[in-house]
């Protein structure tokens, strides 16, 4: 399997779990206040929103990437 074909798999999984998923969302820790030994410490949950367009836009360059893939020349 040449890597064109991985990378057209790879695409067509990230573009199917960001159109069923939809969005996704982390955890960011941030330092509010540091006062010698004291240390105060912000925690923020972030959310990204995943637009449809981009995961049908992976999905259609990872299908061409794995018929291509075969292809020489």
């Amino acid at each position: 399997m040449n890597l064109a074909r991985v990378i057209g798999v790879v695409l067509i999984a990230a573009g199917a779990i960001g159109l069923v998923m939809g969005s996704f969302s982390y955890t960011k820790e941030s330092e509010a206040v540091k006062l010698g030994p004291l240390q105060l410490s912000v925690k923020q949950q972030e959310t990204v929103n995943v637009p449809v367009w981009a995961g049908v836009g992976a999905i259609a360059v990872g299908v061409v990437l794995l018929l291509m893939g075969g292809r020489k020349g």
